[in-house]
């Protein structure tokens, strides 16, 4: 009786905190933003992405449940039903899927879906469809929070970040590529290009970070070069925050990459430790870098 009654207290005191709903995607963002809302007393329900969200999420949350990707009716009532009231966006969705044949049949939308992505939004930009989105929950009383609100502890500091300090070369790098990097977030394009002897390689767009590295890496198969990723000038923090990882590593060592800078303060970094512990084993440059 004892047992089941400490029980019955644990589960009274979850539910009566701040009730935090999050619409996990791909990676293991959505896994740091359930444990850090949970640490601070939240009652925690994961909508889980079918195709992209780890099925272990379910394990980090109070309540879980999956749903389609564009099925965004269905996020709003099973929040609802779980008395939810804020929401974080957390982990990755590419864009590539809402285009090619057949899209419709692959994500089948629901009405909700179709009315802000056909008839609601000017154009397609990150910043433009998440803004609907997030103007949408709160149209149904969920207010949707910075993403990083619950682990801002894991944002990148200032400084040079590994034992390499970039060279006179990357220096200049970094000064160039900087400017245009931070305008491609003004125009909401993308947020990283590669650069190399004060040329730009590569740009990102709708493909994403990844797709860009392995392209830079094909266009620049000698010498190494050099990664630049950065919010926008005036970054939403609720929604397409930078984010880098050991994944992110191993894919700039494949390509062939020499240094990796991020804008201080608005760049998540996804275990730090290993993060860092890859990029010095590879001879990588990392940089956080503050908005001048």
């Amino acid at each position: 009786m004892l047992r089941y009654n400490v029980a019955r207290m644990a589960e009274s005191n979850s539910q009566s905190g701040p009730r935090l709903g999050i619409i996990a995607g791909a990676g293991k963002f959505p896994f740091m933003v359930a444990d850090g809302a949970r640490q601070n007393g939240c009652h925690v329900t994961v909508v889980g992405l079918r195709g992209l969200a780890d099925q272990a999420i379910a394990q980090h949350a109070d309540r879980f449940v999956w749903a389609g990707l564009a099925r965004m009716g269905r996020w709003i009532r099973l929040l609802r039903k779980q008395h939810v009231n804020q929401v974080i966006l957390a982990g990755s969705v590419t864009k590539t899927c809402m285009y090619g044949r057949f899209r419709l049949l692959r994500v089948l939308p629901d009405w909700t879906a179709i009315r802000i992505w056909f008839f609601q939004i000017p154009d397609k930009r990150n910043d433009t469809v998440l803004g609907a989105v997030a103007n949408e929950f709160e149209r149904n009383g969920i207010i949707m929070q910075d993403c990083i609100k619950y682990c801002e502890q894991d944002l990148a500091p200032d400084g040079v970040l590994t034992s390499h300090n970039p060279s006179e070369g990357q220096l200049k790098d970094i000064d160039f590529g900087w400017r245009i990097a931070k305008e491609m977030g003004r125009l909401d394009i993308g947020q990283s290009i590669a650069v190399k002897e004060t040329e730009v390689i590569a740009v990102e767009a709708i493909e994403g970070t990844d797709r860009m590295i392995e392209r830079a890496g094909v266009l620049c198969k000698r010498d190494g070069w050099m990664l630049i990723k950065v919010a926008k000038p005036n970054q939403d923090m609720r929604f397409d925050v930078p984010t880098i990882g050991p994944d992110t590593i191993s894919n700039l060592v494949r390509s062939g990459a020499k240094a990796l800078i991020v804008e201080a303060g608005k760049t998540l970094v996804i275990d730090r430790e290993q993060t860092l512990a890859e990029a010095d084993k590879a001879g990588i440059v990392v940089v956080g870098k503050k908005t001048s």
